[in-house]
């Protein structure tokens, strides 16, 4: 990250802050129409009004299938969108993933407090399935699916990889997944009272919400990324769980932003500052 950038993010502090974190971001993207790529957007993946993704591909994507890099948004688990008119987010995420080698897919799934847990997970199966069915047509190759999810957007994938129940044959297998500033990793020790509207108030039930147990089962390879500017309670998730991972022969590729914060880890994707994206690719192309 550009020193003077770092200054600015550093100022903001430990928040949550989309709008003036954006703000300093937003003239670091290219703007509508994106050069290079071509973007479909609100394809249906479900009856709901919020099942709908869109896809971004190269513009000469070329005759081999591609990755795919499927983006799920946070806000959480009650806001949040794949696309703000006007803005280029979250568009830079698959915008990049799209310039480098693969095609990107951003969705949208069901929201608390019409939508409660399991919600977001089943949302993921029906995300999967659709692009075991359709995303050869776009280019990309079913078989080679990375997730990768931010903030209340990382929960929602972990626990897709944690809870197997969800899983279908007709659904594309997840090469990897990649986890930015997420959050809640463990329900038995994050504060849930903010996100109650998704999880509800019955603390019985959150060992059972809990995608740590069965991520410690799985083999799917993983990536933890997490900012020296998260707010804490978000930051020690991402360290417990690198730790029980590794403490479980499971660990997995660590990230850690020292100058970043909890909105700028996925707004510089796509920009000059390279030090997590360069690590994605690297992550893609070792699970690839």
């Amino acid at each position: 990250m550009p020193p003077d950038l770092a200054e600015k993010v550093a100022a903001l502090g430990r928040v949550i802050d989309p709008p003036r974190t954006n703000a300093l971001y937003a003239p670091l993207h290219d703007g509508e129409p994106y050069p290079g790529a071509t973007v479909i957007r609100d394809i249906k993946y479900g009856p709901d009004d919020l099942h709908a993704l869109d896809i971004f591909k190269a513009a000469q994507p070329g005759s081999e299938a591609r990755p795919v890099l499927i983006h799920v948004h946070g806000g959480g688990f009650v806001r949040g969108d794949k696309h703000t008119p006007g803005t280029p987010f979250t568009d830079n995420i698959p915008l990049w993933a799209a310039r480098n080698g693969m095609v990107g897919v951003n969705v949208n799934y069901r929201l608390a407090p019409k939508a409660t847990w399991p919600a977001g997970t089943e949302d993921m199966a029906a995300i999967l399935r659709w692009t075991k069915a359709n995303i050869a047509a776009h280019g990309g190759d079913p078989a080679k699916v990375f997730l990768l999810g931010w903030s209340a957007g990382a929960h929602h994938v972990v626990s897709y990889l944690a809870f197997p129940q969800f899983h279908a044959p007709d659904a594309s297998p997840v090469a990897g997944a990649i986890l930015l500033s997420g959050a809640p990793y463990d329900t038995t020790v994050f504060d849930m009272k903010p996100i109650e509207a998704y999880f509800g108030t019955d603390a019985s039930k959150y060992p059972g919400q809990s995608p740590t147990p069965g991520l410690l089962k799985s083999k799917i390879p993983l990536l933890v990324a997490f900012a020296g500017l998260d707010p804490p309670g978000i930051e020690q998730q991402s360290i417990d769980l690198v730790e029980a991972l590794c403490k479980a022969q499971h660990c997995p590729r660590k990230v850690f932003l020292k100058t970043h914060s909890h909105m700028s880890i996925g707004a510089a994707i796509g920009t000059r500052d390279v030090e997590l994206t360069n690590q994605i690719l690297e992550f893609v192309k070792a699970e690839n």
